[in-house]
C-alpha cells in the first residue's frame, strides 16, 4: 500500500510504502494511548506516530473508537499470551496452573497499564465488535475450563462453580488493578523474587476458599 508521509513545511508529500499498516497503526495508538491517555487520545496523533498521512488510519479503522476497539482486541490476545507463559512454568496440578493464570493476569496489568486500562475499564471500545467480542470470550472461556479443572463441574451448569469462576476473577483483577493504581505500597517495595511469592500466596490461599 502506498500512502503519502510529510516531509515538513514547504515539501512535498513523499511516497510512504508500509508493509502492515494495520499493525502499525495498532503500535501507534498504544505508544498514544500511553503517552496521552484515553482522553488525550487522537486519530491524527496516532497519524502522526506511525507516520502516515492523517487520512490513512480511515483504511482499517471507521474512527478512534474503532482503533482502540482494535487494540483492545490486541490486548486480549497479549494477555492471554502473558498467562500461557506462567503457565507453562508452572507445575502441572490444576491448581497451580490457576494461580499462574493469575499471575499472568498481574503480569500483563504491570506491563501494559494503559492497555488494562482500555480493555477493562473503558467505554470507548466496542465491546460488541466481533473482533473485540471473541477475543474476550476467548480469555473468559480459558478462566471457565481452568475452574472446571479445579471443581471437576462446568460451570455453565453449576451455579456455586460460576460463583468460583466470579471470585477467580475478582481476585486476580483486584490485585492487578491495585497494583497498577499503586496502592499496594507493601508490595510494590518488595524484592521481584519477594513480590511475587507474596503475590502467589495471596492468589492460592484466596483461590482455594472457592474451589
Amino acid at each position: 500500500m502506498t500512502l503519502t508521509r510529510s516531509r515538513g513545511a514547504g515539501s512535498r508529500a513523499q511516497p510512504y510504502h508500509h508493509g502492515n499498516l494495520r499493525a502499525a497503526l495498532l503500535d501507534a495508538a498504544e505508544a498514544e494511548l500511553q503517552a496521552r491517555g484515553i482522553e488525550g487520545f487522537s486519530l491524527r496523533g496516532v497519524a502522526k506516530r506511525a507516520g502516515v498521512s492523517h487520512a490513512a488510519p480511515a483504511h482499517h479503522f471507521r474512527d478512534a473508537n474503532g482503533l482502540l476497539t482494535g487494540l483492545a482486541a490486541e490486548g486480549y490476545r497479549r494477555f492471554i499470551a502473558a498467562q500461557e507463559a506462567r503457565q507453562k512454568n508452572a507445575t502441572a496440578d490444576h491448581m497451580s496452573q490457576l494461580v499462574a493464570a493469575g499471575m499472568g493476569y498481574i503480569d500483563f496489568a504491570l506491563a501494559h497499564p494503559a492497555l488494562f486500562r482500555l480493555m477493562f475499564s473503558s467505554d470507548r471500545p466496542d465491546h460488541e465488535a466481533p473482533e473485540l467480542s471473541a477475543a474476550g470470550a476467548e480469555a473468559f472461556e480459558r478462566l471457565i475450563k481452568a475452574i472446571q479443572r479445579v471443581r471437576g463441574v462446568d460451570p455453565l451448569k453449576d451455579k456455586k462453580a460460576m460463583l468460583s469462576v466470579m471470585a477467580a476473577w475478582a481476585i486476580a483483577h483486584g490485585l492487578a488493578d491495585l497494583l497498577v493504581a499503586g496502592r499496594m505500597k507493601f508490595l510494590l517495595t518488595l524484592r521481584k523474587s519477594e513480590r511475587e511469592a507474596a503475590l502467589g500466596q495471596l492468589l492460592r490461599q484466596s483461590l482455594a476458599q472457592w474451589s
